[in-house]
């Protein structure tokens, strides 16, 4: 086949894919995710007879390929295999271990965006100026970030990046999959107990919040600094339930200030100061 039918037959692959998933994954639990698991290794067998014997007729749909359609693929199976591990590791001692099993999967994903952050920058930004090296087979440049495994991988069927594109969109999918079981357990806790004692709310003022969500910013506290400002508040105000308003015209007022413009920052640190110096008398 050439080149273009190759293309939109993996297309159409895909959506069968996904429409097959969407009746199996109804009951969240371990077979079904096994029995997920078992499609998208088919679906990966059947991607791969396809390609791995095939000549891309021009370079730019090879790269699309293996940057765009192959690592949908390879995430979902990442996906349901993380899946099945955590859950089979979630002790049956209750929710509290539970919870703290699925917390510990997020210090795995944020080492991973650590050790990567070059590259998922490139890739979140869509940028396309070293395509030619990460998405091409039989090539990759050596001066370039390579995967440990590089020369296990089947050469007729791989690119330097694409398995790394492929982690980056199942993390993305696993982190919400972690938000919504642990948000589920919190929602279990027993009708007798407060539930004000487990919300954790905003008290100061949009000011303060500003000044620090601006500090934390600039200085890359978040994804190594390759993210924008507004995502972060948006991710605040949906995770602590507060509505910043104009977020860039409390920014423009901080910056307007004429005595201490980083005001809430000093207070923190003179409430942090006078903390340690209590302490240790």
């Amino acid at each position: 086949m050439n080149s273009e039918i190759l293309l939109k037959k993996s297309e159409e692959l895909w959506t069968n894919l996904n429409e097959q998933l969407s009746t199996i994954i109804k009951d969240d639990n371990i077979a079904s995710h096994q029995k997920a698991l078992m499609v998208c290794d088919e679906a990966i067998r059947q991607l791969k007879s396809w390609v791995k014997n095939h000549q891309f007729d021009t370079w730019e749909r090879e790269i699309r390929f293996f940057k765009k359609i192959k690592p949908k693929f390879i995430a979902k199976f990442i996906l349901f295999s993380k899946m099945i591990a955590v859950e089979a590791s979630i002790p049956a001692a209750g929710q509290k271990l539970a919870k703290k099993e699925y917390e510990n999967e997020f210090l795995l994903l944020n080492q991973f965006a650590k050790e990567n952050s070059e590259f998922i920058s490139y890739f979140r930004k869509n940028s396309s100026y070293l395509d030619s090296k990460y998405f091409l087979r039989y090539k990759y440049d050596l001066h370039t970030k390579l995967a440990m495994d590089l020369h296990s991988y089947d050469e007729s069927f791989s690119t330097s990046h694409d398995n790394l594109v492929a982690q980056i969109i199942a993390n993305e999918d696993y982190e919400r999959y972690l938000k919504g079981k642990i948000k589920k357990l919190q929602k279990d806790v027993p009708e007798n107990l407060d539930r004000e004692k487990y919300i954790t709310r905003w008290t100061g003022s949009k000011a303060e919040i500003s000044e620090l969500i601006l500090a934390l910013h600039v200085s890359g506290c978040f994804n190594n600094g390759s993210i924008d400002a507004s995502t972060i508040v948006r991710e605040i105000e949906k995770n602590w339930n507060i509505d910043l308003g104009n977020y860039y015209k409390t920014v423009s007022d901080i910056k307007s200030r004429k005595i201490n413009r980083t005001k809430f920052l000093q207070k923190l640190t003179d409430n942090l100061y006078s903390y340690f110096e209590n302490a240790d008398e």
